[in-house]
């Protein structure tokens, strides 16, 4: 089982990267490549054309601006796409996130926030986690993980 991060523009991987660690961290594999709707649609194409035969079970998409990366993927993709609006633009990512999140009825795109790429990495390992017993108890330990992170910082503040 592996996820695909598709990134629209070299520009976004610094946020786009956050996902692959998140990835990482719970020992997903995955493929993370630039490809374009607009300026490379072909490439697109291609890259999603044999998706399922290269073991991709979820795909995460970002892009910003008109941010039709996600949905021209979710259109010919028939497994679960996450969109990543990216910040951008004079709009500052409220384009990217309308255009990610407002897909036609039969073309779902889960959308997370603006710049959201840890977010989408943590929803496809859960995604995965419905057929996978020991990604879901990584994913158990993880919620743990955070919820200790807060009691202890709680802790801090109430005490000193």
């Amino acid at each position: 089982m592996k996820v695909l991060i598709l990134v629209g523009s070299d520009s976004d991987l610094p946020v786009m990267n956050e996902a692959k660690k998140v990835l990482e961290e719970f020992g997903v594999e995955y493929e993370m490549t630039i490809s374009s709707a607009h300026r490379s649609p072909d490439r697109t194409e291609e890259l999603i054309a044999d998706a399922t035969t290269r073991g991709i079970k979820v795909i995460i998409a970002g892009a910003g601006m008109a941010a039709h990366l996600a949905g021209v993927i979710a259109a010919r993709f028939i497994l679960p796409v996450i969109g990543v609006p990216l910040e951008g633009g004079v709009l500052k990512g409220v384009d990217a996130f309308l255009s990610t999140m407002q897909m036609p009825p039969g073309v779902p795109v889960a959308t997370v926030a603006i710049n959201g790429a840890k977010n989408a990495g943590i929803l496809a390992v859960q995604i995965l986690a419905t057929a996978d017993h020991e990604l879901e108890q990584k994913l158990i330990e993880y919620k743990k993980k955070l919820a200790l992170g807060v009691e202890e910082k709680a802790y801090k503040l109430e005490n000193d």
